[in-house]
């Protein structure tokens, strides 16, 4: 594919193509010497926002890729800023000069959190010990209240068990008792005023008591009390376990976070701590700060070429056209 660095070239700066090729080859060498510093600055950056997007936002392959690219996008449409400025003004310079320093900043922190990541751990290591000291005894103090309460309600439920065993081994069985009235009729003989026997009947009521025994109802809460003791023990069982691994399951939580914050600062410790570490990142901070201001150090000492030229030959027609239009 012919001119196919050029073509990527200005796709990524922002040229046309058509102009640049209908221009001299001093245009074509500036946008080939303009993308080759910008192909260097966005692998950087590429390398940083997939880094950080993969430990610190803890996102998968893909994520991190995207966040590669979004970094990479965000470093194009800023050098653009100042590879499109024809006459770019001092307000425009200053402003990329900030953006580089603060750009270089936080890529050089970046870099050397994955540089010094060993003597960060390590470091890590007495940090994550202060912070379990501090929150293992609150924890604590909760299961064991936990516990404690469990304990409680279980001597409640299995003194009430064993109560219920006293009464039913007391009355297994319990009598029912039921009344039953029914009328019988009773002959009477009594003698009128005459002396003579005369017969009649009377109905009495008489009652009756059954006796029936039934099977204690207490002995149906005895069974879903056994569960109820046994649901109780289990969970104190797990409770205390969640307290003999309380410790190390504090640990576990605390290294699958990986803190930002937390690693700048212990980083900054070691910064302060160790001129060599100190070194190391001025270092890497001058490379950054170099490569960001390359394509603005180019523009600053660029002449006005061919390209610059057509691209206001271009403007001037077009005002001239309008111009035209306006007085017809």
């Amino acid at each position: 594919m012919k001119n196919w660095w050029l073509k990527v070239g200005c796709f990524l700066t922002g040229y046309n193509y058509e102009i640049v090729i209908r221009s001299s080859e001093v245009a074509a060498i500036r946008v080939k010497q303009t993308i080759s510093a910008l192909v260097i600055v966005c692998i950087i950056w590429a390398f940083v926002g997939y880094v950080f997007t993969q430990r610190y936002l803890e996102g998968t392959a893909m994520a991190s890729t995207l966040g590669s690219l979004l970094a990479c996008t965000i470093v194009i449409q800023i050098e653009r800023q100042i590879i499109l400025s024809i006459d770019p003004g001092k307000l425009l310079f200053a402003m990329r000069i900030l953006i580089a320093v603060l750009m270089a900043i936080i890529g050089s922190v970046i870099v050397d959190q994955i540089i010094f990541k060993a003597d960060i751990e390590k470091r890590k290591i007495s940090l994550l010990d202060q912070e379990i000291n501090k929150v293992f005894p609150l924890k604590s103090q909760e299961l064991r209240l936990q516990i404690n309460s469990l304990d409680s309600t279980i001597s409640a439920k299995e003194m009430q068990r064993s109560q219920l065993d006293m009464e039913i081994s007391r009355s297994p069985t319990i009598n029912n008792y039921s009344n039953k009235s029914e009328p019988v009729i009773v002959p009477i003989e009594t003698k009128d005023s005459l002396g003579n026997i005369v017969k009649k009947t009377k109905i009495v009521n008489t009652r009756s008591t059954s006796v029936t025994s039934v099977p204690n109802p207490k002995i149906d809460q005895v069974k879903p009390l056994d569960a109820l003791i046994a649901s109780l023990r289990e969970s104190k069982a797990q409770k205390d376990n969640n307290l003999l691994m309380l410790r190390s399951s504090l640990e576990e939580d605390f290294k699958s976070k990986v803190g930002f914050l937390d690693e700048l600062k212990i980083m900054f410790n070691i910064l302060f701590e160790s001129p060599i570490a100190l070194g190391v990142w001025i270092i890497w901070f001058l490379i950054l700060f170099g490569l960001e201001l390359f394509i603005l150090a180019s523009k600053m000492g660029e002449k006005v070429n061919i390209y610059d030229e057509t691209l206001m030959h271009q403007e001037k027609l077009q005002r001239r056209k309008l111009e035209l239009m306006s007085n017809t």
